[in-house]
């Protein structure tokens, strides 16, 4: 494994911001599991994690105007650098004026050990939770949350506190992984915390599609 201080990384019309490798899930399908870059990046894998000065010096770097958003979503849950995160989206918001997404595991407030749903208004437009499963025991297998049982009802809580503060809330399944019948269940779960729900493309190896 390579590392690197790959802070920031295109995909398609985004830049994408990658604040960490700490995450509060060993996912049995996660990406890093598949290599050490996305979509051409380098390494994702950090050698420490960066200071807000260190990311916001970054976006000096690039050419802003090319960008649609600025998408928190790296190799780790962006969660767990929640504190570098919140100044990194203000700046973003006030210097270049693009949408902010943020894309999490749905575990934030408990890594942060508070409600962090609040804290988003005002810096976040939009949220894309990973649900995976409308069941809490495949939830558990599949995630290996270090939360254990407190993780699938905690997410789903956040979904429904964040989307107070954030314009669009969104949760999302990967398509081929369940059945008809789970996917409308999942559709049942996201009309309840009146969220969006999605059913998002396979992630091939390095490769991220739409």
């Amino acid at each position: 494994m390579s590392k690197a201080m790959t802070m920031l990384y295109e995909v398609y019309d985004g830049l994408y911001v990658n604040l960490t490798n700490r995450c509060s899930c060993r996912c049995t399908f996660c990406l890093r599991s598949q290599g050490e870059s996305v979509c051409g990046s380098d390494s994702l894998w950090l050698e420490r994690e960066p200071t807000f000065e260190e990311v916001r010096d970054e976006f000096a770097k690039f050419d802003m105007s090319r960008y649609g958003e600025v998408v928190f979503c790296g190799f780790g849950e962006p969660t767990e650098a929640w504190e570098v995160l919140k100044p990194v989206a203000a700046y973003v918001k006030e210097t270049y004026g693009l949408p902010v997404r943020v894309n999490t595991n749905g575990q934030g407030s408990l890594i942060c050990d508070r409600d962090i749903a609040p804290e988003f208004a005002g810096i976040v437009d939009a949220v894309s939770i990973s649900l995976n499963t409308p069941s809490p025991e495949r939830y558990a297998e599949l995630t290996r949350s270090r939360f254990g049982e407190e993780a699938f009802p905690a997410m789903l809580d956040f979904a429904r506190k964040v989307s107070r503060y954030v314009p669009e809330v969104t949760m999302t399944t990967v398509e081929t992984t369940l059945t008809p019948e789970e996917e409308a269940a999942c559709q049942t779960i996201c009309d309840d915390l009146g969220v969006s729900y999605r059913i998002r493309r396979w992630v091939e190896q390095g490769k991220i599609t739409k």
